[in-house]
């Protein structure tokens, strides 16, 4: 009884130094991996000149909404576009600096039909709708292909400007909504999301499988923590099975 009472505090604390160790690991930070500076590829090319090329034809958009703008809303809009991409512009300049990359210095010609276009709109509700018709459909083009360079590329500078680039664009479709001009119903529908199997599992399957097809399964330190902790489990329970009565 003596040996019982003796050994059931040597074996809490096992249970509670295991159960510790357990939590350390999983508190642990994951080291980053910082992504080498790698070539550009034809996507992060195809943004550093998309958002520079936003900038040039945007920039003198949202001025001139700022001057012909019928409702105070629109001509509030166009200064605040025209404004943040100006610092938009100086980014993108910054980026493809590092990069040694050379960018666009002027809009492209379906930028200039658009920059014409509102330049012969008569000021007031006709250049309203002009502007907020062809600023929304830009940027609901450009927000995928952001999304998916900031997902994909393998190039650190690139990676940041994504994500700056992402935050701008997503403020602008904002600022165009909040004019209540935007017609969504002439803008193009969502893609229809690909069916991966006849049961449709989910993202969970999803997101095994594709783990499992790209090689790279479960994280070690992930395996070693869930068997810790079961070791812990199995260790605690045993004691109360078996201690002394």
């Amino acid at each position: 009884m003596l040996t019982g009472r003796l050994a059931a505090p040597a074996a809490r604390r096992a249970a509670a130094v295991l159960t510790g160790l357990a939590i350390g690991i999983l508190a642990m930070p994951v080291a980053a991996q910082a992504a080498p500076d790698t070539p550009l590829t034809a996507a992060d090319k195809n943004l550093l000149s998309a958002v520079r090329l936003a900038g040039l034809w945007e920039m003198p958009a949202g001025n001139m909404a700022a001057e012909k703008g019928g409702r105070v809303r629109v001509r509030q809009v166009g200064a605040e576009i025209a404004k943040q991409h100006a610092e938009l512009d100086r980014l993108v300049v910054a980026a493809a600096n590092k990069l040694n990359y050379q960018l666009p210095n002027e809009p492209n010609g379906d930028q200039q039909k658009w920059l014409a276009e509102m330049e012969e709109a008569q000021a007031g509700a006709d250049f309203d709708q002009v502007f907020v018709d062809r600023l929304r459909a830009a940027h609901g083009k450009v927000f995928p292909v952001i999304a998916q360079v900031r997902t994909g590329t393998r190039n650190d500078v690139v990676r940041q400007l994504a994500q700056d680039s992402n935050k701008f664009v997503l403020t602008h479709l904002t600022l165009l909504e909040s004019t209540g001009l935007v017609k969504y119903s002439d803008l193009p529908l969502p893609p229809d999301p690909k069916v991966t199997n006849a049961q449709g599992s989910g993202f969970l399957d999803n997101a095994i499988a594709t783990g499992s097809a790209n090689g790279t399964g479960v994280n070690p330190t992930v395996i070693w923590v869930v068997l810790l902790v079961a070791l812990v489990a199995g260790g605690v329970t045993t004691f109360k099975l078996f201690r002394p009565r």
